[in-house]
């Protein structure tokens, strides 16, 4: 059996059990998310080089269950990276106020734009995705929808958008 047809046999039995997948994904707790992950199965399968595969459900379930375990992983460090974000990012100290002195306010939209740039430079979606999610406060499953992008992507680009700002803060800080 050559290569190309165990793949022309695992895409069969993906297209065949694509619904049966896609049932596997919401019991799992995938909801909405679950067309991706099914999308992202044919990805995997159609892209990959695969050996022969004696059992192609078998084989696209444990893809699936794979999948599912990277986006319960990614989904977990979000949270925590969002309340870490918020715990250094929210709160006051007392008697102190919370309203920025106009020299702040101007030293802060200054160093906004310097941020913004930067951010552009990542590229256009990088920096629209990191806008909605965090200036725009649009959860990242309805930035995917509106951008017409996986929830995956989205991710990855906000962990982008995030190691350019640490970088950033590094260099500012060294400064």
């Amino acid at each position: 059996m050559t290569s190309h047809s165990s793949r022309s046999g695992l895409e069969a039995a993906f297209l065949e059990h694509r619904e049966k997948l896609l049932r596997f994904l919401r019991a799992r707790g995938a909801g909405d998310a679950a067309e991706d992950l099914v999308q992202e199965i044919w990805v995997k399968i159609s892209t990959g080089r695969t050996g022969p595969v004696e059992l192609p459900l078998s084989y696209l379930f444990r893809i699936a269950d794979l999948l599912m375990i990277d986006r319960f992983r990614s989904s977990r460090q979000a949270e925590k990276r969002d309340r870490d974000w918020t715990d250094v990012n929210i709160g006051t100290e007392g008697g102190v106020s919370a309203e920025p002195s106009a020299e702040r306010r101007v030293a802060a939209a200054q160093e906004a734009g310097l941020v913004l740039a930067m951010l552009d430079g990542l590229g256009p979606r990088v920096a629209a995705v990191f806008r909605r999610h965090r200036v725009d406060g649009m959860a990242q499953k309805d930035v995917a929808a509106e951008l017409g992008i996986s929830l995956s992507t989205v991710e990855s680009d906000l962990r982008a958008a995030y190691h350019a700002l640490r970088e950033w803060k590094a260099r500012r800080d060294e400064a």
